[in-house]
Formats: structure tokens, sequence, C-alpha cells
């Protein structure tokens, strides 16, 4: 039974902590302002260290990334915990599984590293509403953050001088590469830009940790966003350009920087682990299982909410995913009509069909000139996308669904029918649905769900999804769901498939995708050895990054 009053996720961990230092009484950390040093056990220490997110990486790849992080001379790991991960409603809490956090500190101290345990409750990290609880915004007038201008990362050691004139110097995030944005440009920092700095700071005697040391993923629905002028989601891939990439391979990256590390103490005796085997299969022909309207009972059992004005995702209870907006058309339309949001009320993106049929997209920040026709009483479904919440920024109440009621040439759309689909609980259960029978006249598009399965002949290996001729959609394997993918805006265009996830040795493996707009001519995906993910398909989505001369602007972790 949940408490009355649960207690806040930080004084949930600290019994954690407690049970992982038994002899705690025979260990010590100071910091030894007089000679601007820590202590560890009464020894001089400087730590190097490097951020992983155990909720970035299967558990069953905790210690094979710790153990190469070890093996590249870091002494320390640092991470976050992302309250919204572990606490799902108010007072129900989950440590089980992936969430595991103190299997994963267990993992880190069998690796021989070190903790910086960074618990929130806000962390950014380009997570999902930055580590925050989208329960929170069931009070819409809630405020979330507030901040103070950030300081110039350029001058941040002469200002800790002047606030702090003694104690041990400290980068807590240096950058190893950066992160990406759906429609521009795949982020990267060069090798002889992130050595010769980690190389000034080690002179210095500083400590210092490198953010990121793996990347990892943002499976399901979990990545975060920006808003930079524009609404910015991050991508499924959070490979980061890091020294061991999202598949877990140490890169040339890594052994520079361990040559530098090497130079100031010393590194663990022995090479890294090899990469990771990797597996090539396909092309593998997909089959439709229907459209997303076909499946409408499955995906909401409960039956849709009535509400004369649109309710938001938070209002109804959906925290992630996809919600189906239902009305009918209250006169007839027989010119070619403008359907539109006011206020910039689409929060992120909305796939519009008439009667069934798609009739194209609406998304926040854009301009989409969409045109509609129909008799009265026709269906307007209004499939709305979650696409994640703003990880940055202070106050940001980033509500999704539809803020205001779509207006049809001057005609204000009301009498909602709103229904919060539960796509992964349909995907995981549908296993012994036999694909639809009746033919199409031709290839679909709008919201319709495609598979197939396949078996692994051999052992198999971490595989890397190529999709393609789509357009963007979700991705399940084995009813695990991958991420989203968006081969046409890019930059991405492979999904990482760990290896894990696939059943070896002959046994069918089954992939189901939800693909949200247009299907190829031949539904068709591939499984590759190495991943692509620089492909801006379309320039104009692609948004200049800062030049390698002037200071990265922080997105904030």
């Amino acid at each position: 039974m949940a408490p009355k009053k649960p207690l806040c996720l930080p004084f949930l961990l600290l019994p954690l902590l407690t049970l992982l230092l038994p002899q705690a009484d025979t260990r010590s950390f100071v910091v030894d302002r007089d000679h601007d040093r820590f202590l560890l056990d009464g020894a001089p220490f400087r730590y190097v260290s490097g951020s992983l997110h155990y909720f970035r990486v299967p558990r069953v790849l905790w210690a094979d990334r710790l153990l190469k992080m070890r093996m590249s001379g870091l002494n320390v790991v640092q991470l976050y915990v992302p309250w919204n991960y572990h606490e799902p409603e108010p007072g129900v809490y989950n440590f089980n599984g992936s969430r595991d956090l103190f299997a994963f500190l267990k993992e880190a101290t069998l690796a021989n590293l070190l903790v910086i345990l960074r618990p929130g409750p806000y962390i950014c990290a380009e997570w999902e509403m930055g580590g925050l609880p989208a329960w929170l915004l069931r009070k819409p007038k809630i405020h979330l953050r507030t901040s103070d201008p950030a300081d110039n990362m350029t001058k941040i050691f002469g200002l800790l001088r002047k606030y702090e004139p003694r104690g041990p110097l400290v980068n807590s995030e240096y950058y190893t590469g950066w992160l990406d944005y759906w429609g521009q440009n795949h982020s990267t920092r060069s090798i002889p830009a992130v050595t010769k700095g980690l190389e000034k700071m080690l002179k210095l005697g500083a400590s210092v940790n490198m953010y990121m040391f793996h990347g990892g993923t943002n499976f399901g629905y979990w990545n975060g966003a920006d808003e930079k002028g524009r609404f910015l989601p991050i991508t499924t891939s959070y490979d980061y350009d890091a020294p061991i990439s999202e598949a877990g391979d140490p890169t040339p990256k890594l052994f520079a920087i361990r040559n530098v590390i090497s130079k100031f103490q010393e590194v663990p005796l022995g090479p890294l682990p090899p990469p990771s085997p990797k597996m090539t299969l396909g092309p593998l022909n997909l089959h439709l299982d229907g459209n997303l309207l076909d499946f409408l009972d499955f995906l909401c059992p409960q039956g849709p909410i009535h509400s004369v004005l649109p309710m938001t995702f938070e209002a109804v209870n959906q925290v992630h995913g996809y919600m189906l907006y239902r009305t009918y058309l209250p006169h007839t339309v027989s010119e070619p009509t403008q359907l539109w949001v006011p206020n910039n009320g689409v929060h992120d993106r909305a796939y519009v069909m008439v009667d069934g049929v798609f009739q194209g997209v609406l998304e926040r920040n854009m301009k989409h000139n969409l045109f509609l026709m129909g008799k009265i009483g026709a269906t307007l479904d209004v499939l709305l996308e979650n696409m994640g919440r703003l990880s940055f920024g202070s106050n940001s109440s980033d509500f999704k669904g539809l803020l205001q009621p779509p207006i049809l040439g001057q005609t204000i759309l009301t009498q909602w029918l709103m229904f919060p689909l539960k796509v992964d609980n349909l995907v995981k259960g549908w296993f012994p649905i036999q694909p639809l029978k009746h033919s199409h006249p031709q290839t679909p598009s709008g919201p319709t769900f495609y598979s197939t399965t396949f078996p692994i002949l051999n052992s198999g290996g971490d595989t890397f999804l190529f999709l393609p001729g789509w357009t963007k959609g979700q991705v399940w394997i084995n009813g695990f769901n991958l991420g989203r993918y968006w081969t046409k805006r890019g930059p991405q265009q492979t999904l990482y498939v760990p290896r894990p996830l696939l059943f070896p040795r002959g046994a069918h493996n089954r992939i189901t995708l939800l693909e949200l707009e247009n299907v190829p001519p031949q539904p068709q995906i591939q499984f590759l050895d190495r991943p692509i993910l620089n492909s801006t398909k379309h320039r104009t989505y692609v948004y200049s990054l800062s030049s390698a001369s002037e200071p990265m602007e922080l997105s904030g972790h």
C-alpha cells in the first residue's frame, strides 16, 4: 500500500548507499582545502571519471560497459538517477530489473570503480522531462523550475577560486562529444580537441568527469527535447560520439584518452575487450497487420473519454506514446478547407485522418498547410504523438496533446472523444494474431502496423536496424520498445539492437513497426553490422551548431 505522504526519491537512495558501505567506518573521503586536494582513506586522491547512464543500457550489459571504463584508466563512474524512471506514479516505486540501482552500484564496485551519484530530482541528461515525472503536470499551474543565468564555462575555474580560494579543482562535465537532434547533423568532437583539454586539466591537478564516456540509447519513449527557437526532440541514439560507442565498442577516442590518463596515473594492465560480434540479416519483407484504427478496441479497451474540448495527455493520465482524438464534422465541407490549431497547440505531432483516410500532418512550431473535405458526420481522427518532454529550461511545463481545440476554416471543433492508447500492451500481447487477409489496392498510408518473424541460425550478435524508405514511427523487437525512427528527417538512420534482445539458434524473433505516415513501395528492413548516424535527409531542417572555435551552447545536464 502506498504511503499517505510518499518520501522523496533522494531519501529512498540513502538506505541503498548505506547498504553499499558495510565498512563505512573504516573508509573516509575528505576535501582537504588547505592543500587543494581530496583525501581518500587519508591519502591524496584525484578522480578521473566518466558518465554512464544505467537507464540507457540493458542490465545484462552493465558489467561489460563498466569493465571497459575501468580498463580505460578511469577510477570513478558518474551517473544520474532519473526520478521518473523509479516513481511512475506518486508513491509507487520501481527498483526492479533494469531499474535496479543497487545492482548497478554493486557492478561498479566489482569493476573497481568508485561512484559519483547524482540523484536529482532534476537531471536534464536529454532525458524525458529532465527526469521529473510527468504526473507533476497534473497540476496545470505548477512551476517546475527556476534558475539563474549560467556562468561562462571558460571562466569557471577563476570563478571557483573567487568564491572558494582553496580546495581541489573539479570539472564535473567535460564533453567528449555532443547530443543529436532530429533534423540536424550528427554531432562529433575531434580526438585532438578532447585529449588536449583533458591533458591540460590533469596537468593542473584537477579531477575531471567526462560526459559522456558511454552514451547508450534512448529506448522506448525516454528521449528528452530542447526548445531553441523551435521544438527539438532528441534522437533515439545517445551515442554522443563518446569514447565507448552506443554498441559498447572501444573507439579511437578511447585509446587516445587512455594514453593521456596513463601519463598521470596507472591504468590497468592488459588489453581492452574487443568489439562485440556484429550480425547482418536481410532484407526482410514486412507484412501489413492493419491500420491503427483497426485495433482501437485493443489499444484502448476501457473506451474513450468524452469532453467538449480536447484534453491533454496529463489530464487523462497518459504519460508517454500516443493518444487518438476523435470528433465528427459538424457540417459538410465541400471545398478544401484548412485545419489548424491556434497558439502552437499541437504537442508534438498530429496525424490527421478523415473516415480512416490519411490526410497529412500538423507539427509543433512548424507551418503545415493541411486542407480537408468531408460530409457532415464524417469521422475526424487526430493521432497525437508525444515526442519527448522538454528536458532543459526553467518552468518548462511541457504538456502534451491538443492544447487548443482545432479549427476547420472558421469553425471551432468540439465534442471530442479521447482514446489513450496502450500500444506497448498490444504489441506484447498480439503475437498469435495473424495478419489481415484482405488486400489493399494501393500502398497504405497513415498510422499502420507492420510485422514479420525471422530466425537467427547462429548465436547472433549486436546489429543495427535499417529502415530504408520508411518515414517515421516506432519499432518493437520481441515486444521490447526499441525506440523511434525518423528515416525521412535523420540524421539517425539505424537503431541499435543489442544482442540480448534477440533469440538465437533458430528461434523466431518478431519485429513490429508502427509507421505513422508513409510506407515504402517495398516494405523491407535490413539488419546491418554498423550504424548510420549521420544522414540528414532534408536540409530544410538542418540548424547549424556552434563552430569548433566557439564555446558550445550548453543544453544542461
